[in-house]
């Protein structure tokens, strides 16, 4: 064990954080899931404690595998991996995977191991990443918005037509965070404009395509305009029924909340170990629980802007708030909607909601980061090295 502790490089405040955050989740994790335990109809909860167990498990080797990969590496395994993650994204869609009529492609089953892979979060992870290497690359030259639509834009938008379909929070936070990071590596504001123009377009022109057709499709679309209507409207929907359930549950935590396991809405509202994990936690921690969970997301931001600053690369810059700000972006979103200050979305809070793909593709992402910072580490070492020659000597003998 020891020898595992010294072998961990990066970061230790982050490592610090995301072992907090896995260690908050099981509590709430174990609690909310009683409601798909007796729909499920065995009433077991211990079967998703150690399912959840699980999925953190083989999300921190994950991240330790990950961030003894010198980052560098990155860039070439991002053009290996973004033709991957079409073929991936297309088969996904193809399943035409219905639910309650609207589509619902977003899993993909892995025969092998007999379970399903969401494949737009891990596009995501890949996409910045690309993005970040592209960014780097064209740092020192002057930008040309043709010359770039083929080898940044081309696959961005390629990846989204993909997701957007069966996904649209998704689709839409990657946009927003792709807009986001190409403006901070140097990206020309005017160009942006154009971007997100013709993001908007597309988005208008599929909905008005998809409300031409009679299948799943036009559900989907019909169920994003009603959320968003209803949303502003205050009318009463399924969506409307799962945000009062989440506002009753953070109402009855008040400041300490009503003890662990004690939460009343779990057993009403749909998604609670998931989507609605937040309002669970308010309902059995109270807003003391909820506040700290905010605070340790937070304290997230701030370390991986750290890292970013003392990246020894642009590329590593990027990458860094590529991959993370993602992260935090997502939690506060699921935040947001368990207070009704945004529609429903279906995101879920990172390392703590139960779901395996969400927590492998976060600590896939963190992986990522620890890897820069990691990097750091070398990188003084060796400058304290060369201004203790001793050391170097005192080794050798």
């Amino acid at each position: 064990m020891q020898q595992l502790f010294n072998n961990i490089k990066g970061d230790r405040l982050i490592w610090a954080i995301v072992a907090l955050l896995a260690i908050l989740s099981f509590l709430p994790v174990y609690s909310a899931a009683s409601n798909l335990a007796y729909k499920g109809g065995n009433g077991n909860t211990f079967t998703f404690f150690v399912k959840h167990f699980m999925h953190l498990f083989l999300g921190f080797a994950i991240m330790y595998g990950v961030h003894k990969i010198p980052y560098r590496y990155f860039k070439g395994l991002s053009l290996i991996m973004i033709p991957i993650v079409l073929v991936l994204l297309g088969i996904t869609m193809l399943q035409g995977t219905v639910v309650e009529g609207a589509s619902a492609s977003r899993w993909i089953q892995i025969p092998i191991v007999g379970m399903s892979f969401q494949t737009s979060t891990f596009a995501s992870v890949v996409l910045m990443v690309y993005v970040a290497r592209y960014m780097s690359k064209i740092k020192d030259r002057e930008i040309s918005f043709k010359a770039s639509i083929l080898p940044l834009w081309v696959p961005v938008f390629l990846i989204l037509a993909l997701i957007l379909p069966s996904n649209f929070s998704t689709a839409a936070i990657i946009f927003l965070m792709v807009i986001i990071l190409v403006f901070l590596g140097g990206y020309p504001v005017r160009y942006l404009g154009i971007i997100f123009g013709l993001g908007v377009i597309a988005l208008v022109m599929f909905v008005m395509a998809a409300k031409l057709t009679s299948g799943p499709l036009n559900v989907k679309v019909t169920t994003w305009e009603n959320r968003i209507k209803n949303y502003s409207n205050g009318e009463d929907t399924e969506a409307d029924y799962q945000i009062e359930k989440a506002k009753i549950a953070i109402a009855s935590g008040g400041i300490k909340g009503v003890g662990p396991g004690k939460s009343i809405q779990k057993n009403f509202l749909p998604q609670s170990s998931s989507d609605f994990i937040f309002a669970i936690i308010i309902e059995e921690y109270g807003l003391i629980g909820g506040f700290l969970i905010m605070i340790l997301y937070m304290w997230f931001l701030f370390r991986i802007v750290i890292v970013a600053q003392k990246a020894d690369t642009v590329f590593g810059k990027l990458l860094v708030l590529g991959v993370g700000l993602p992260i935090v972006f997502q939690a506060l979103i699921n935040m947001a909607v368990a207070v009704e200050l945004f529609p429903v979305t279906g995101q879920t809070l990172p390392l703590i909601s139960s779901g395996g793909t969400s927590i492998w593709m976060t600590c896939l992402a963190i992986g990522v980061i620890l890897s820069v910072s990691s990097r750091r580490e070398e990188v003084k070492e060796q400058e304290s090295r060369e201004e203790n020659p001793l050391e170097i000597l005192s080794e050798t003998i």
